[in-house]
């Protein structure tokens, strides 16, 4: 069931969202050669808590039975990671890596999610390219954020687009709805075809995520149960924002 937001309920997806916008920040200034994961992390969940949030992927259940839950504030993935590392303290962000942090900040019980692929240091032009045209490919899915389109609208133009510039897209793993939920209908893939799926009204409130290889589009799970990589070893890039679809163009919620 797709949730239509009240005007109420809007307000209280910008604030969890700003939140989350403002955390995305605050390790944006923080990421450096030499600094771990387990420190980012603990950066997030400050700001996320002193802004009287929750972040909401903390002790996040997958679901599946044997595998722990979530044990952070935020998915760290570095380089070949697509989704979903787990922050430690033995793992340091190195000159030439780039790093996917995804973090969802929830407030009264509504929430915000985005997610960014920072470059650390210097870095060659290719790897520049996959983290511009994976961000790219978000905004060139939402110009179709727009009453009366389709969810495949949006779908296939983030799949179109990457695929022109010569990447992959993860097609195990999608955006999704989002409001009281971390994760709500309608799923949202990054491929599709225009013109299908769920027609879209003002007061919808949705992640879409481009997840970007930039070689063949096969993953793994590692045995942690969580931590995705590409097979062939890869470069992967990750762009998320939380939109509203309104009765003109979208707003996006995880930009200040």
């Amino acid at each position: 069931m797709i949730e239509i937001k009240s005007k109420r309920e809007i307000e209280l997806m910008k604030e969890a969202s700003r939140i989350t916008a403002l955390t995305h920040k605050a390790i944006e200034e923080a990421i450096r050669p030499g600094i771990t994961t387990f420190e980012l992390d603990k950066i997030a969940e400050d700001v996320i808590r002193a802004n009287g949030a929750i972040p909401a992927q903390k002790n996040y259940d997958s679901g599946i039975r044997g595998i722990p839950n979530f044990p952070a504030s935020i998915c760290a993935s570095i380089n070949d990671e697509v989704i979903h590392g787990i922050p430690s303290k033995n793992v340091y962000i190195k000159e030439g890596d780039i790093i996917s942090i995804d973090l969802v900040a929830q407030k009264n019980g509504y929430h915000g999610d985005a997610a960014r692929t920072y470059i650390v240091g210097e870095v060659p032009e290719s790897t520049k390219r996959l983290v511009d045209i994976t961000k790219q490919a978000f905004f060139e899915g939402i110009k179709y954020a727009k009453p009366g389109n389709r969810i495949g609208d949006i779908c296939h133009a983030i799949g179109e687009f990457v695929h022109k510039n010569g990447y992959s897209v993860v097609r195990e793993f999608q955006g999704h709805g989002i409001g009281r939920n971390m994760h709500e209908d309608p799923g949202i893939p990054n491929y599709g075809k225009a013109g299908k799926g769920v027609k879209l009204e003002p007061g919808m409130t949705l992640a879409i995520e481009p997840m970007v290889i930039a070689g063949k589009p096969n993953i793994l799970e590692l045995d942690d149960g969580w931590t995705i990589i590409t097979e062939d070893g890869s470069l992967s890039a990750h762009y998320e924002n939380t939109i509203l679809i309104t009765e003109k163009e979208p707003e996006i919620l995880t930009i200040i």
